[in-house]
């Protein structure tokens, strides 16, 4: 018997010996907490007529599971670029620092970079700007996320292989007077391309792929406003996967940009198809996964949280789950609807038709006292044509009525300090279960990777 547990554990350690994470996708849901997975699953549920209980996303049967805690070096509720430099980097930095220490004394190394030293190909790609936050974490070190220029130039530096989203946010500078960035980018060896077609049959060795210039380059729409000829995660994690894979091994980020957006404006039925989107993209990289399981790893977590979203707000009763379905237009649409000269009962009209709702009596209070406060001047009755004077708190406050009756409930806009789920599959994946901080994400990966982290 003793010789077989010997046997045994010796099997046992030359197997681990020779297992690493070759392949390894990370997944970050922006603003993507429990509350958005639960309402996302229960919208699912509700879809496939089941009354009450959960659908499943790609990610959340995956065998490990934790939760991480995601304060900042200077707050207990981060912002997107101190926790994007923590799961990049394996470090704390206050809010608004990008890949730096608290002072700017220090740039950090992420684990993009570290893997790239190793061999790995290495990809980014997200449904905002590639500049923005969360992003530009893995490649870029500026005191501040705001400096987008400077971001984007350290993006034609970073000599990584991919890179995806909407657009560059100031490509020349705040003032439109300096060098185009685009020029570095293609000093740099980056060939720059703008449609899903162009990028597949692309032989170039580094990829840009950004939206149409035609398109907004702040983001992708939202999925609920979606045009047929525009990307989704799954297309542009796919190409990602084609231009990375190679003998050595690749690192792909992805990440759903626009949770976090949504949850801002409290709008859940945009939130649970951002969520939806990510899963779908989560399941291209699971595809991957079942042919070589033994070489890859699949991370999916969040960044922080955003809104303090519970599902319903009482036990008993329909909780109108089902209302999400009917949701047609984003927040986004509703404010350019608001921009227009509009009255009241039109307004009512509209929401009707796109947010699939009727407007209670406690709701009409409300909702009239907000359109009269954000008119130019108060109307006459309800069918007096306004032009708003703002339209960020009337879209605010209509949003969070419109998810409070379809089942999310709002407790702020703003990001909160909870912890967020993290989910694994593949080669070190349980390494990922529990507790963990954001900072333990990247130093877990190249664990797994049996990358050194010095």
């Amino acid at each position: 018997m003793k010789k077989i547990f010997i046997f045994t554990v010796f099997t046992l350690s030359v197997t681990l010996a020779y297992s690493q994470a070759k392949y390894v996708f990370l997944f970050i849901g922006d603003g993507m907490g429990f509350g958005a997975v639960t309402l996302t699953e229960d919208y699912l549920a509700a879809q496939n007529a089941e009354a009450v209980g959960s659908g499943t996303l790609t990610f959340s049967t995956f065998p490990s599971a934790g939760f991480s805690t995601t304060y900042s070096a200077s707050s207990l509720v981060t912002c997107s670029s101190a926790s994007g430099t923590a799961f990049a980097c394996g470090s704390k930095t206050r809010n608004g620092r990008l890949g730096v220490n608290e002072d700017v004394t220090e740039s950090f190394t992420s684990i993009a970079y570290r893997l790239k030293e190793k061999g790995y190909k290495v990809g980014i790609t997200t449904s905002v700007s590639i500049d923005h936050a969360t992003p530009a974490a893995f490649y870029a070190h500026q005191p501040s996320r705001s400096m987008y220029y400077e971001v984007a130039q350290d993006l034609a530096k970073s000599g990584f292989d991919f890179f995806s989203g909407a657009g560059l946010l100031s490509p020349q500078g705040n003032e439109g007077l300096q060098e185009n960035v685009f020029d570095l980018i293609a000093e740099n060896g980056y060939t720059v391309v703008r449609s899903l077609a162009d990028c597949q049959s692309s032989t170039a060795p580094k990829l840009l792929l950004l939206q149409p210039e035609s398109k907004p380059q702040k983001a992708y729409p939202y999925v609920i406003d979606k045009s047929s000829d525009d990307y989704t995660l799954a297309q542009t994690t796919t190409l990602a996967i084609e231009k990375l894979q190679n003998s050595k091994g690749f690192f792909l980020l992805v990440e759903g940009g626009k949770i976090d957006w949504a949850s801002h404006s409290n709008d859940a039925g945009s939130m649970v198809r951002e969520v939806v989107d990510l899963s779908d993209a989560v399941k291209v990289a699971l595809e991957f996964y079942r042919k070589y399981p033994k070489q890859t790893l699949i991370v999916v977590t969040a960044d922080h949280e955003t809104g303090g979203l519970g599902v319903g707000s009482g036990e008993g009763g329909d909780i109108g789950i089902q209302g999400l379905e009917r949701q047609k237009a984003s927040e986004e649409r509703l404010t350019q609807e608001l921009e227009k000269t509009i009255s009241y009962s039109e307004l009512k009209v509209w929401l009707a038709e796109n947010m699939g709702i009727t407007i209670s009596y406690s709701d009409e209070v409300a909702l009239r006292s907000l359109f009269a406060t954000s008119a130019e001047s108060a109307p006459a009755t309800d069918d007096t044509p306004c032009t708003l004077k703002s339209t960020e708190t009337l879209t605010k406050g209509i949003m969070r009525i419109v998810s409070a009756k379809n089942g999310g409930s709002y407790s702020t806009f703003g990001h909160t300090g909870t912890m967020v789920p993290v989910y694994a599959i593949g080669e070190g994946s349980e390494l990922f279960r529990g507790k963990i901080d954001n900072t333990d994400i990247p130093k877990k990966i190249a664990k797994a990777a049996k990358v050194e982290w010095k």
